[in-house]
């Protein structure tokens, strides 16, 4: 495969499009990221189409999926404004009900995009998001998931992960907690869900996203498995972006500058003798034929495919940015305070969204899901949880630094709220969305076809695989 589909967002990389992809050779990618609301809120808005309903009932325990049906599903549909139900926040010891929803939710979007073709699927996870790594990898491995990309964070401990999950085996993984006295394990064990006795699982291939050769030669050489492979991602791509190496500098619009030693060695990249795929600004015919010769196996698209008909992006928002691009007026900024996970963030301009100063500023800070949220180490040696995009006084009292709240959006309501599903509040305060893109939005007019104001994942994949 020489193309791989970004796993973008929260249900921007969904089902639809990973199949799409996948279906066509290349390598559909799932969105991993807060499946358990995606699953729960699909089911309250009434499951148009059956669809998940039809992978719960594929699923190898029916008492798990019938209760969560049981619990979520609303048949005709929940109106504008009522409010989804709220989920617990995941914690280092997480409630059996909320692993089972986390590990279904992952086998649903894996076998739904895995459905009607042979070819392999993969998903995407965020390593700083680490409460649901466990039941999330083990439910993508029960619908058999080819491969595993994560970055965001340095993985060095999912490959093992991999291996315990692909023979039923209990697993651990480390939870990165501030202050912590010592290591502090999230533990997984398979068996208490599924039962015992069970066929071996395929072990997936497991792809690093990388922003250096030196992390690239730390994971090959300490990783508690096999690293099949890595993603090289620039900081043209969209979502989060690793850091700028050396002092801080920005330039005139608050967005770090980046140098020469954010540019990965090439070189010394395929002196590791892995395969890997260049990603950020790589949408383009010639950026696929640089990579081939430069020794990459093939190429990560992002944007390109976050702007076509199967993409889970709102549809009004998609239509809006794809008017931007025909008129020459799209706008990303790299946001480097926007995401409360403190990495730089690209943030596309639209109207009524966190984009704009007003709104961010006319949101009331509320942290209900809590995905983002830092681990630290109370007095009582109890394990807190913080996220700097919560009300101050709050993220404060639990030892936050004031400053680091100036200008935190919430983007887990705001990336649910981008795929349609927005939480409701009060009846009549609806969560805005933000819409993260690559610096390359303004080229995505080049995969529409003569006269046409829209755009398919085939024509992403006709385009850039042109020629060779």
């Amino acid at each position: 495969m020489v193309i791989i589909q970004g796993g973008m967002g929260v249900g921007i990389s969904n089902w639809r499009l990973a199949r799409t992809v996948s279906a066509l050779g290349q390598l559909g990618v799932v969105s991993g990221t807060a499946l358990d609301q995606v699953l729960a809120r699909r089911l309250q808005m009434g499951d148009p189409g059956g669809h998940m309903r039809r992978a719960l009932a594929a699923f190898p325990v029916p008492d798990l999926a019938e209760a969560i049906c049981e619990r979520f599903y609303v048949p005709e549909g929940k109106t504008r404004r009522e409010a989804f139900q709220t989920l617990p926040l995941p914690t280092a010891t997480p409630s059996v009900e909320w692993q089972a929803l986390v590990m279904v939710a992952n086998f649903v979007e894996v076998f739904l995009a895995r459905d009607g073709h042979a070819n392999p699927v993969g998903i995407n996870f965020l390593e700083k998001i680490q409460l649901p790594h466990l039941p999330s990898i083990y439910g993508a491995m029960l619908a058999g998931v080819d491969y595993v990309l994560m970055g965001a964070g340095i993985p060095m401990k999912i490959p093992g992960v991999l291996d315990h999950f692909a023979k039923h085996e209990p697993a651990t993984y480390p939870l990165t907690v501030s202050g912590a006295d010592e290591p502090v394990l999230l533990s997984f064990d398979p068996r208490e869900f599924v039962g015992g006795d069970r066929p071996p699982l395929k072990r997936p291939q497991f792809l690093a996203i990388i922003a250096s050769d030196v992390l690239a030669l730390s994971l090959t050489r300490r990783a508690n498995g096999a690293v099949n492979g890595f993603i090289v991602e620039g900081p043209t791509a969209g979502g989060h972006n690793a850091p700028p190496r050396g002092a801080r500098q920005v330039n005139d619009r608050g967005e770090p500058v980046y140098g020469p030693r954010d540019v990965v060695n090439l070189e010394k990249l395929k002196a590791l003798g892995l395969p890997f795929w260049l990603a950020g600004g790589a949408g383009t015919a010639d950026r696929v034929r640089e990579a081939l010769a430069a020794g990459a196996t093939g190429v990560q698209v992002g944007t390109a495919f976050a702007m076509c008909a199967e993409s889970g992006l709102r549809d009004d928002l998609r239509q809006t940015l794809l008017a931007q691009v025909r008129d020459g007026a799209t706008d990303v900024m790299t946001n480097a305070v926007a995401s409360p996970t403190g990495f730089p963030f690209k943030v596309a301009t639209v109207a009524d969204s966190l984009s704009d100063a007003g709104v961010l500023a006319a949101r009331p800070r509320i942290c209900d899901l809590g995905y983002l949220r830092d681990a630290y180490q109370e007095a009582d040696g109890t394990i807190g949880f913080r996220c700097p995009s919560e009300p101050v006084n709050v993220f404060v009292s639990k030892g936050g630094e004031r400053p680091d709240t100036a200008g935190r959006a919430c983007i887990c309501n705001a990336l649910l709220a981008t795929v349609g599903m927005p939480q409701m509040r009060a009846g009549r305060l609806e969560e805005p969305p933000i819409v993260t893109m690559g610096d390359d939005l303004a080229g995505v007019g080049r995969f529409l076809p003569p006269g046409a104001t829209d755009y398919s994942a085939a024509d992403v994949i006709a385009t850039l695989t042109a020629g060779l």
